[in-house]
């Protein structure tokens, strides 16, 4: 016997959300739809069961989200959006909305150590980012193998950073220089910024060349 396929409407109605909400869900991959006669959407019943069951379970979510730059902001409220949907979509609760305005670099950022708090606390059981990289830069696992001792287990919806970050990727690497430049010659020796100097200049010739040979 086939399984019985659910109009949107009904789906809204089960899951009390709106027709647009329950698209960008299925766009996304959230929810497995299939395309009936004229384009239409039907849902099988087992998704909004699935979605149902994953709500009464209510598992503890944080989402986190970061950009490099206060001229992202765009960006940063458009990783949030996607994470409270994809949230609401498993049927998530979320506890807290973290964000940082900071390089991937910095151990210091303030929605960072909140995160830490929370995880350690144990008030979660999932922490929600759009990309491994806006969690941390540089070791992911560690904080993946900590977190797990304390119960949370990290959720990366769209896995690893897409290729056009390329600006928040040149700062972070500028950042490496200054941090490495500091250590041997003294934050404020003056051989520490001739070197940094150097090394953007050096940057801005190499990405002039690029664009020069069509790259």
């Amino acid at each position: 016997m086939s399984e019985k396929l659910l109009r949107p409407r009904e789906v809204c109605e089960k899951l009390g959300v709106s027709y647009s909400t329950l698209r960008r869900w299925i766009e996304a991959g959230y929810v497995k739809a299939i395309r009936a006669v004229g384009g239409k959407y039907r849902v099988p019943e087992s998704e909004v069961r699935r979605i149902l069951e994953s709500r009464a379970k209510e598992i503890r979510a944080v989402v986190y989200a970061r950009v490099s730059s206060h001229d992202q902001g765009e960006d940063l409220e458009r990783q949030v959006r996607y994470l409270l949907e994809y949230c609401a979509s498993k049927g998530y609760r979320v506890v807290e909305v973290l964000t940082d305005v900071a390089s991937g670099l910095k151990t210091d950022r303030k929605g960072l150590r909140k995160l830490f708090e929370l995880v350690t606390s144990r008030q979660v059981e999932v922490v929600v980012v759009t990309y491994r990289d806006r969690l941390t830069r540089f070791g992911f696992e560690y904080l993946e193998y900590f977190f797990n001792q304390h119960g949370a287990r990290i959720e990366v919806v769209f896995g690893e950073e897409p290729k056009d970050a390329h600006q928040e990727l040149v700062e972070d690497l500028i950042e490496i220089i200054t941090s490495f430049a500091g250590k041997l010659y003294g934050m404020r020796s003056r051989r520490k910024k001739k070197l940094v100097e150097e090394f953007r200049k050096l940057i801005e010739v190499v990405e002039k060349s690029g664009e020069d040979n069509g790259n």
